[in-house]
């Protein structure tokens, strides 16, 4: 994220805090969907996210006095998302998720960019596919803090200091999850790749 956007989102959040909610609903408007993307990578059913979406804007908005803007404004907005999915997902004893299942979009996507060769021999597609289902259990599977990490840097791409914001955390934890998340991973794939004889992961 550039300096400017953060500094357009700090301009607009001093607006909000002097009483304008249409710089609010700007500010809804910009990140709605970035949010949900978030959380729909730990909560699967569509209504839910949507819920905890909104929710996630109210306590922004309530608590949007207290921000100094001291760090983006989308790295506490996100902090905020991810302790309001934690929240639902304690109260509804349900387990996270990192990504959700059976999105052959998702899949496709994966596969033909990552495994495919130019000459995909049906052995190879099926091979591409287990190892896109091993990955994303292998996600699933992690310790929330790891999965989380791994989620807001391979996903959404966000930098180790804006995961450290958003985690609440020193920079070094968050490299640490990282790390052990992607080693957890690979162990999880290694049956896979020495069979295949692919030794890129």
């Amino acid at each position: 994220m550039s300096l400017s956007d953060r500094e357009i989102d700090w301009a607009l959040v001093q607006r909000v805090q002097n009483g304008d909610m249409r710089a609010f609903e700007a500010l809804v408007n910009k990140y709605q969907r970035k949010v949900g993307r978030l959380l729909s990578r730990m909560v699967r059913d569509p209504d839910d996210i949507e819920d905890i979406v909104q929710d996630s804007f109210i306590k922004a908005y309530k608590a949007l006095n207290n921000f100094r803007g001291e760090s983006a404004f989308y790295t506490w907005l996100y902090r905020i998302a991810i302790n309001t999915a934690k929240n639902f997902l304690v109260a509804s004893n349900r387990r996270p998720i990192a990504l959700r299942e059976g999105n052959d979009e998702e899949s496709e996507t994966f596969d033909d960019s990552d495994t495919l060769s130019d000459m995909a021999t049906p052995e190879s597609v099926y091979s591409s596919r287990q190892i896109a289902a091993t990955v994303n259990k292998a996600v699933e599977d992690l310790p929330e803090e790891l999965k989380n990490a791994i989620v807001l840097r391979e996903i959404e791409g966000l930098s180790y200091e804006e995961i450290a914001e958003v985690m609440g955390c020193p920079i070094g934890t968050v490299r640490s999850r990282i790390f052990r998340a992607r080693e957890a991973i690979s162990e999880r794939l290694k049956p896979l790749l020495d069979r295949s004889g692919d030794k890129r992961w």
